[in-house]
């Protein structure tokens, strides 16, 4: 059984959160609810609770705000929010669960059997490592999110974005090459992360390729058209995206 503790300004939408986990979710109980972040800090910080529902959008301090009040954040987080978002961008970067009102009951349900899954975990391990929430709060600040987590299957890493030169798809998993000749098999499909990266200067010049335009050597004409990267590397490039290509970097260089 995991505690919960449901942080939202209107009484409404607490009373529906709280209908729906004793409904849906036997796995959860609520301990604590709270109408403002001042509040919120005080309940979670007497419940420690293993899950918190916090909305977004509160008068007199947001829900990132409560999560700055925080000394430690050994917590899972489900955001809710009405508005789809720069925040949202950066849930997806760190690898947050969020929830759209209206709520939509299997996505909440969904959502709590994750966080459970994730809780269980790290009172297996007795890990206190929240840092995902700091990834999330360091990324808002910025108009690009600067930082994106990726799960492996030692954990969860979290990588500068600078530092990634391309992904490459392996089937339903990606390999993540780095600047500094490292690499990493993540499960996720290279269309997850050409979704997330296409804002920060990244290009699919191939169905098996994804690469930042920032390590981009040069474009040879020769042999049907290539690209290589700073690192030696020699990508592949679909005729039909060639003219694309010239064009995104022309308008990376001139930015």
């Amino acid at each position: 059984m995991i505690r919960v503790v449901i942080v939202d300004d209107e009484q409404d939408a607490i009373n529906s959160i709280e209908l729906i986990i004793n409904e849906y979710c036997s796995n959860a109980e609520v301990v604590g609810t709270a109408s403002s972040a001042a509040e919120g800090r005080q309940v979670i910080l007497s419940q420690q609770p293993d899950l918190v529902f916090l909305d977004i959008e509160m008068p007199r301090g947001n829900g990132f705000d409560l999560l700055e009040m925080l000394p430690e954040r050994n917590f899972e987080v489900i955001f809710i929010t009405a508005y789809n978002n720069f925040a949202i961008k950066a849930f997806k970067y760190s690898a947050i669960d969020y929830i759209l009102k209206p709520i939509d009951i299997e996505e909440f349900i969904e959502a709590v059997d994750k966080a459970e899954s994730r809780v269980n975990s790290q009172k297996k391990t007795e890990s206190k490592s929240m840092n995902k929430y700091d990834v999330l709060l360091e990324n808002l600040k910025t108009s690009k999110p600067t930082k994106i987590m990726v799960p492996t299957s030692e954990g969860q890493i979290y990588i500068e974005i600078t530092e990634i030169s391309r992904v490459e798809a392996e089937g339903s998993y990606s390999m993540i090459f780095l600047a500094k000749d490292q690499k990493i098999l993540v499960s996720k499909n290279l269309k997850e992360f050409e979704n997330m990266l296409l804002d920060n200067d990244f290009f699919r010049p191939h169905n098996s390729h994804l690469i930042n335009l920032e390590h981009v050597k040069k474009y040879v004409v020769k042999d049907g058209g290539y690209i290589e990267m700073t690192d030696g590397t020699i990508v592949p490039i679909s005729r039909r995206r060639k003219e694309f290509f010239i064009e995104k970097m022309q308008e990376y260089i001139g930015h």
